[in-house]
Formats: C-alpha cells, sequence, structure tokens
C-alpha cells in the first residue's frame, strides 16, 4: 500500500515532486492525520532505492503513431532525473508506486534486459527496425553509473548489427563515446539529447538531478565530433517560462554539432497535473496563473491531452506561434535539412561457438 501524501509547505530539495499522489489503482492508502496530535509520524526517508525487477521481455511495439519510434527499450522504471513535468510518471503506478516521490526514489532495476534483449534480436522474422533507448525513462539516469545495463545493451546491438537511436538528458553518454562511435561507423545509431532551457537556475528547479544545459551542449558537441548524428529535442516547452528560450537554443545547438531538432509542449495527464501545479505554485508562484493558462490555451481548455496528432504540440494561437518560431529558427540555423536514416541491412545474428569436444 502506498502513503498518500498531501503536498507539504517544507521543500524537498532535489526532488521535483513534493509529495505522493494517490495511486488509481491502489485499493487502499494511508493518510496522515493529525487530529488533536494523536498520530505521531516520522519524516519519511527520500534517499533513492533500487528494486531488481524481473521482465518475460524488454522490447515494446510501439502503439502511438505520434511519438517518432517503432519500438522501444526501457532498462530502468522510474527515473532519479525528477523532472517534474515527465510523462513517463503515470506509468509508476502500474508498479505499485504513486507517480511523485516514490517515480524519483524507487527504481525498478532490470538486470535481466540484456539476456532478454538477445532473446528478442534472436527472434524468428526479426527486421532489425530501429530500437530506441528508452521510451519512458532516461536510460542514462544516474542508476546506470552502477548498474550499467544500458552500456550492455549497446555492446549486443553493435555484435548483432542492430540499429539503436538514443535520446537522454545526462552527460554519462560520453562513457560510452567508444561503443557509440563503432556504432556510428556502421550507421546504427543516432542520438537525440533533451534541452529544453539554459536556464540554470529553472534546470535545477523543474529538472533537479539531471546535468547542466552546458554538459548536455558538451554531449553535443563531442558525440558530433566524434561522427555520431546528433539530434536535439526541446522538450517539453514550457508556454510562458521556457518558450522564449527557442532561439537561444537552437542557435547554440546547432553550433556545437546538432543536425536534427524537435519539440513538443507540456501536457499533464493523469497525477502530473497536481505534482506539476504543486511544483510550479511552490517555484513560480507570481506567474502561476499565466503559465497555467497558456497551458490549457494550447489544449483545448485543458491541461491534459491525449488526442493523437495534436497532443505533443498543441494547437491554438500560442501553439502556432511556438510551431512558427520553432521552424523559422530551424531553418535559419540549418536544422533538419537531412533525414537520417539508419541501416538495417546489416543485421546478423552471431554465429555459436561449438565446442569440438
Amino acid at each position: 500500500m502506498i502513503l498518500d501524501e498531501e503536498p507539504k509547505d517544507n521543500y524537498f530539495k532535489g526532488r521535483g515532486a513534493q509529495f505522493n499522489p494517490h495511486n488509481r489503482f491502489a485499493k487502499n492508502d494511508y493518510v496522515k492525520e493529525h487530529e488533536e496530535g494523536i498520530d505521531d509520524w516520522e519524516e519519511e526517508d527520500h534517499k533513492t532505492s533500487f528494486i531488481m525487477g524481473q521482465s518475460k521481455s524488454i522490447v515494446n511495439k510501439v502503439a502511438s503513431p505520434d511519438v517518432g519510434m517503432d519500438y522501444s527499450l526501457n532498462p530502468y522504471q522510474g527515473c532519479e532525473h525528477g523532472c517534474t513535468y515527465c510523462y513517463a510518471r503515470n506509468a509508476h503506478e502500474y508498479w505499485g508506486f504513486s507517480a511523485g516521490l516514490d517515480f524519483e526514489r524507487k527504481i525498478i532495476v532490470k538486470k535481466d534486459a540484456p539476456q532478454l534483449f538477445k532473446k528478442f534480436l534472436e527472434r524468428k522474422g526479426w527486421d532489425a527496425a530501429v530500437i530506441s533507448l528508452s521510451g519512458n525513462t532516461d536510460c542514462y539516469q544516474p542508476a546506470e553509473r552502477q548498474f550499467r545495463i544500458t552500456r550492455s545493451l549497446l555492446e549486443i546491438a553493435l555484435e548483432y548489427r542492430q540499429p539503436i537511436g538514443l535520446i537522454t538528458k545526462n552527460a554519462l553518454i560520453l562513457r560510452d563515446l567508444d561503443l557509440l562511435t563503432e556504432l556510428a561507423k556502421l550507421n546504427l545509431c543516432m542520438v537525440y539529447v533533451s534541452i529544453n532551457s539554459l536556464n540554470e537556475k529553472l534546470r535545477q528547479k523543474m529538472e533537479p538531478r539531471t546535468t547542466t544545459a552546458k554538459q548536455r551542449l558538451k554531449v553535443v558537441e563531442e558525440l558530433s565530433k566524434a561522427g555520431i548524428p546528433m539530434g536535439v529535442m526541446v522538450a517539453p516547452l514550457v508556454p510562458g517560462l521556457s518558450d522564449h528560450e527557442i532561439p537561444a537554443i537552437l542557435k547554440t545547438v546547432a553550433s556545437a554539432g546538432a543536425q536534427a531538432a524537435g519539440y513538443t509542449i507540456v501536457r499533464l495527464n493523469g497525477a502530473i497535473a497536481g505534482i506539476f501545479e504543486d511544483w510550479l505554485r511552490k517555484n513560480y508562484p507570481d506567474r502561476f496563473e499565466k503559465v497555467w493558462h497558456a497551458i490549457q490555451s494550447c489544449h483545448e481548455g485543458n491541461v491534459n491531452d491525449s488526442r493523437f496528432g495534436e497532443r505533443m504540440r498543441g494547437n491554438g494561437n500560442i501553439a502556432k506561434l511556438i510551431r512558427d518560431s520553432f521552424k523559422l529558427h530551424c531553418r535559419l540555423n540549418h536544422l533538419n535539412e537531412k533525414v537520417i536514416k539508419l541501416d538495417s541491412g546489416l543485421f546478423k545474428v552471431p554465429q555459436a561457438q561449438f565446442s569440438l569436444f
């Protein structure tokens, strides 16, 4: 059973969410009551814990037509980066946890991912479509430094000549420059780095355990110099808070070596709405009404949006201004001029080595 917490007045530094919203799948919840001082609850431990998970499969077919990937692989569930807006928070409820603090401090580690990945690639009829790391949570989040699952997956991809797309906001990816360079030589990988603001104060509040924008720009530069195709996701943009940075971001990432860029506008489905509202009120109380209404204006008067084809970039006047600005500055900075297509024709299942005796 998950502790159902209310937003607190005190602020947990280094965490995006400040409480655990109710898990919609939980039948029961503990709640804190303070009537007449009867209950004496100890303050919770907000350290990160790792839970070893077991999976029957590891590669997911992506059914959504507007996410830009056909297959995804998530070596971790939950993410210590703690981005307040993260759409993956809601998925943590399926594991019996909350989308709030639990998402950031209870990380499920899929240690069997490499074995399952090999098993998937050896399926009869696999056509070597591009597999994205990751579709849900960041494959280079802090847990990767300890568990090294993503590196193992890249080693397998190179061995099988399996094309891979990666997206991250963590400079830890530079650790695997050797593997990424070899994959790129065979046209088997492309990397997107997520940069939605160059404002370090905003980054510290909105994405508390990520690497800085300066470090992410270094990633773009270093990987680009190594011959790895580079793109940047300016996502999600928060209208009224970060959308004015589009020109500066696109100019800076192009100078660093990015060839492509994409964007989304923030949408707050499920429990994320309450988490983000609480965060926005506490960190930007003077801008709350402006930002909240701007988000609503992009999604037909709602902060949530599940409309395929509309949900990612919204519609309405503000969404159009963002779209026009993004297109203009991509053109001015020569971004998205070339479609990058990875090579699926090199795929092979390594031959087993049989003993002569």
